[in-house]
């Protein structure tokens, strides 16, 4: 189980996707398990890898940029968690290693399961999360 924690500093990745669900977040092979650990390995499975088996990363995701390895704190826009209610995502999310998700808005499922499950998501205006964007951008790791 993640720390609890009422501070947080850490790396910013900017994931520039509005309505990422999550079968995007974590994709429907991967939900054999009924423990929380081995879902961050396929965190944005389809996304990251150009490889079903996740092999062969996909040198144009975000998340597979030098720059961002290790980052704690997801920049997303809105909506973020749709789909089905799967409390997988969270699990992935956080087995991956962030903390925190940023988003002018999630899916109420979403945004409940995370409290339940130590990811903290952040809901900011969408003029402050397209502030936060540009500054990501601008310095980039």
């Amino acid at each position: 189980m993640a720390e609890k924690f009422i501070k947080h500093t850490g790396l910013v990745v900017p994931l520039d996707a509005a309505n990422v669900d999550t079968d995007a977040i974590i994709p429907k092979q991967f939900l054999q398990k009924v423990t929380r650990t081995g879902f961050g390995a396929h965190l944005f499975n389809d996304w990251r890898f150009l490889d079903e088996k996740g092999q062969q990363p996909n040198p144009d995701f975000v998340l597979n940029f030098p720059q961002y390895q290790g980052a704690s704190i997801l920049l997303a826009r809105e909506n973020f968690g749709c789909g089905s209610s799967r409390e997988h995502a969270p699990w992935a999310l956080t087995d991956y290693g962030f903390k925190v998700v940023i988003a002018p808005s999630f899916a109420d499922i979403f945004y409940g399961n995370s409290f339940n499950n130590q990811l903290l998501p952040v809901k900011l205006s969408d003029a402050e999360v397209d502030e936060l964007f540009a500054l990501v951008k601008a310095n980039p790791g």
